[in-house]
């Protein structure tokens, strides 16, 4: 790896200051009174004032552009938390909870602040690893069983120890699976609101399908203005979809940088954003400049022949979600063995673009983008939703090996563990299935997983470690 240097160093105390400055204007916009009430009833909220560790945690070793895009990309999510923090302490009675297969578009265009009850089971652990385990033994302890996904353990858990902030009403759906669907029960009860449930066609690819869940959507759209001060704004609705596509052009020109070998930019730079701005943050302008950036920095390092690792050996499919207590793995495998992620299955999708000439069409747009949602595009239907575009990526991105994040609590990809060993052979690509949980340390420590891959890197694809300072 570079040598970090003082322009290296500048980057991360900047981004790190900007962080400080947007955190302080939130606690003075909110007053020393509610600030403080809010932290006594949100305890959750001290664990967000970690954000510079991780900050930290993943530009170690990395620089220029690189360092550069991952500083930014955590910047820009910390400030979109303060925003939907702002819709807690300033907007309550427009707040609606939303499900993370049910991305806030609508919500939006309706005039209403949405708030995602599973956002603190992904971004928690990303800044303190074990962010998550007390919520899980809550729901353990309420007779969840253990093996059931611990990203909806950990929503049940903060539902009964009231950390959902309350809202005027509850939208979710049946995907991804069965734990996700049931933790809305328990966030139902605590929200003591009305609650819409989204049906989703199992075999939802085709037109009648689309059809179909377009009209859900309406259906939504009508009980939303019943149920809460929200009205849909259609005009609205358009420009926030026309700056969905926006974002969404400028990522597949990322795509296309980032397929080149060795990669401009890779790992965080490619799946942090796309995982926070299509999931949580879909057509807003802030997402539109952040990948303008990403762009911009991915053509200059290409321009000058600089690439995010100096000594690019491996280039990795992630499949599954990265593991989010252990977030630094390729920070770790980038050093040790020259290893470039250069995409993962919750990014990776073959979507078209949202026409926005009718009510209609959008309706359409948005309902197959939330159909074809993270997991569940994979998960659901024929087995070939899953496969397909697994061996796509791996041509079309020049992939080395897949790693399989085999989170113990997804069942779906559990199951299909031992196709997926015989489909790698078949296609002779090399693959490791990593044994951990999402977020549950105590499963599988960091420890645990970084041994897991340093075994199948010296085994199988008898890679040389480097020594790491």
């Amino acid at each position: 790896m570079a040598q970090i240097n003082f322009k290296d160093r500048f980057v991360s105390r900047k981004y790190k200051l900007l962080n400080w400055l947007y955190i302080a204007m939130m606690a003075i916009k909110n007053g020393p009174y509610d600030m403080t009430r809010d932290l006594i009833k949100y305890p959750w909220l001290w664990e967000l004032l970690k954000v510079n560790r991780l900050l930290t945690k993943l530009t170690e070793g990395r620089t220029g552009n690189y360092r550069k895009a991952i500083a930014m990309l955590i910047h820009e999510v910390t400030k979109e938390v303060i925003h939907l923090l702002e819709g807690i302490f300033h907007r309550s009675d427009m707040l609606v909870l939303h499900e993370d297969m049910v991305p806030p578009e609508i919500l939006r265009a309706m005039g209403l602040s949405p708030w995602m009850p599973e956002l603190l089971g992904i971004l928690l652990p990303l800044l303190e690893p074990r962010a998550m385990e007390q919520y899980i033994d809550v729901a353990e302890n309420e007779g969840i069983p253990p093996d059931v996904c611990s990203l909806p353990k950990a929503v049940v858990g903060m539902a009964q120890k009231n950390r959902i902030p309350p809202a005027v009403a509850v939208v979710t759906s049946n995907l991804p699976c069965d734990g996700g669907m049931t933790s809305y029960l328990y966030v139902q009860k605590n929200a003591k609101a009305p609650v819409f449930r989204l049906d989703i066609p199992h075999n939802f690819k085709d037109v009648r399908a689309e059809k179909y869940f377009a009209g859900e959507l309406r259906r939504m759209i009508a009980w939303l203005e019943e149920h809460t001060p929200g009205k849909m704004d259609w005009d609205k609705l358009k420009v926030i979809c026309e700056e969905r596509n926006k974002m969404q052009e400028y990522e597949l020109e990322l795509w296309d940088l980032v397929s080149q070998k060795p990669a401009p930019l890779t790992a965080e730079a490619v799946y942090l954003g796309h995982l926070w701005f299509f999931n949580v943050c879909a057509g807003l302008k802030s997402g539109t400049r952040v990948f303008q950036k990403l762009v911009s920095l991915a053509k200059e390092n290409v321009e000058k022949g600089i690439y995010a690792l100096d000594d690019e050996k491996y280039r990795v499919l992630l499949w599954n979600p990265p593991t989010l207590h252990a977030i630094d793995l390729f920070v770790w495998a980038e050093k040790r063995y020259g290893v470039s992620c250069v995409m993962d299955s919750m990014t990776f999708n073959r979507l078209p673009f949202i026409d926005t000439s009718s009510e209609e069409s959008m309706l359409i747009g948005i309902g197959r983008n939330i159909m074809n949602g993270p997991m569940a595009r994979h998960t659901r239907g024929p087995i070939e939703n899953y496969f397909d575009d697994m061996f796509y990526i791996v041509k079309r991105f020049n992939i080395d090996m897949i790693w399989m994040a085999g989170h113990i609590g997804c069942k779906n990809t559990q199951a299909l563990n031992t196709i997926m060993r015989e489909k790698c052979r078949q296609n002779n690509v090399p693959l490791l299935i990593i044994d951990y949980d999402l977020s549950d340390t105590r499963i599988v420590p960091r420890e645990g997983i970084f041994a897991q891959v340093e075994h199948f890197m010296e085994n199988v694809m008898h890679a040389k470690a480097k020594k790491i300072a």
